[in-house]
């Protein structure tokens, strides 16, 4: 098959490497010529691992290729992928759709014969609708199909989750469309990946929703972590003993800062403005928003209270800045409110990341940066860790008191044990665990 990708953001890139993977002809495309410049000299504009071999690979093979042009690589397509970024509309909080639609009235200009166009962007319910509206106003004679097939991809773990997919959701009634996309993830067969066809509006909603209810796990497990460190409980004992059930399941109930990144935030908001343009309220999901932004919020004055309530002039050393391992994403990463709001209260921060630090410069300039853990930690009064980096996850904790003014960790992903640390000689605080019995 013959594959257009519109965008070589993360999902664009991801997708269309994985695709020319499975052995189709695939041309991604951006307007920004210099992204497409650095992609056709190898270089790859975000962190994910296996991402650049995979794009290697697939160059040199002649089966994955980049352009600036859509009209080129419409030329003789099968099918053309918009996505491209939706994010939060400046001020209301609305999915910000204008890239969509710009992608939807260039391809309306280049398509030539029958082609699918498919929206794998996260967009509101009923944007399918409006994509193939401003296509046929474009071009009234488009022999097209749109469908909506959302991505499902976790950072740092985007091409396993692609090619062992959960589920596959293809949201068309058109069944030459069908017929299309089944050809082009015919080679996810073999793993037995289960493809959903469904209205191109339920595909819309299924994505949001289950957005939304990860991030209500998340928020669920975060607020029993804070009755639980109140009672003296071990949150994570808890979080077993609930995910043992196959009803709930173990997965995304690791208590924690709050979620961030480039999906939950800005999809919990998009699909709250959705049910308020259906006349829904959906409560829910309004609470789980509130929650976790409060929560990041604070975990400064958790910071604070591990070193005696005044942080003042005091040298914090924060470990993880982007919001989860193995991405360079610092998209409302739970560091940055913590960070500002140490700061606010005068502290002073060094910070360390292992691969987000370029991404982290931009969003807090004013902070300093180190260039590993232990240089990082040098004359600190308490060292917090915000992500949980395999690097993070066996310190060298004899070399750390020796750098460290004084011995106190702030574990937000409770990485150790208390016991442990406090063997070691630490004033350890956690989340959702008792300080001390």
């Amino acid at each position: 098959m013959k594959i257009a990708m519109v965008g070589t953001g993360y999902v664009g890139l991801v997708s269309g490497a994985c695709f020319a993977d499975f052995g189709h002809h695939v041309t991604c495309v951006d307007r920004d010529s210099g992204k497409i410049a650095a992609l056709q000299r190898g270089e790859i504009p975000i962190f994910e691992p296996g991402l650049g071999d995979l794009v290697a690979t697939n160059v040199r093979s002649g089966r994955l290729r980049f352009s600036t042009s859509i009209s080129e690589a419409l030329g003789n397509a099968d099918a053309v992928f918009i996505a491209v970024g939706t994010p939060s509309r400046r001020g209301d909080g609305h999915a910000d759709l204008s890239y969509v639609y710009a992608a939807a009235r260039e391809i309306a200009v280049s398509v030539k014969g029958f082609t699918v166009v498919i929206t794998k962007s996260t967009v509101p319910v009923g944007t399918g609708d409006e994509v193939e509206r401003l296509i046929r106003e474009v071009n009234p004679d488009a022999d097209i199909a749109v469908a909506s097939n959302p991505e499902f991809l976790r950072e740092g773990a985007a091409i396993r989750d692609f090619k062992f997919p959960d589920r596959i959701v293809v949201g068309t009634e058109d069944e030459r469309a069908r017929k299309v996309l089944g050809d082009i993830y015919r080679p996810l067969s073999l793993n037995q990946a289960p493809v959903m066809y469904t209205e191109r509006r339920t595909a819309e909603l299924i994505k949001y929703a289950a957005n939304a209810f990860l991030a209500t796990k998340i928020t669920f497990i975060n607020e029993i972590a804070d009755l639980a460190e109140r009672a003296g409980i071990d949150v994570q004992d808890v979080a077993r003993g609930i995910g043992l059930d196959n009803r709930i399941g173990s997965k995304f109930l690791h208590a924690g800062p709050g979620f961030g990144g480039s999906c939950f935030p800005k999809d919990t908001r998009a699909l709250l403005k959705i049910a308020q343009d259906h006349d829904v309220a959906l409560r829910i999901v309004d609470a789980v928003i509130a929650v976790n932004d409060n929560r990041k919020r604070a975990m400064a004055r958790k910071v604070a209270h591990a070193l005696g309530g005044e942080i003042r002039g005091r040298k914090i050393a924060v470990l993880g800045l982007t919001f989860k391992p193995d991405t360079d994403d610092m998209r409302e990463a739970p560091s940055i409110p913590l960070i500002i709001g140490l700061t606010d209260m005068g502290a002073a921060i060094c910070a360390f990341d292992p691969a987000g630090m370029d991404q982290a410069r931009r969003e807090l300039p004013e902070i300093a940066y180190a260039e590993d853990a232990y240089a990082c930690a040098r004359d600190a009064d308490a060292l917090v860790i915000v992500t949980e980096w395999v690097q993070f996850r066996a310190l060298d904790f004899e070399r750390l008191k020796r750098e460290m003014r004084q011995p106190v960790i702030v574990d937000l992903r409770n990485i150790y044990r208390r016991q442990d640390m406090e063997a070691l000689g630490f004033v350890y605080a956690s989340v959702g665990r008792p300080t001390r019995r």
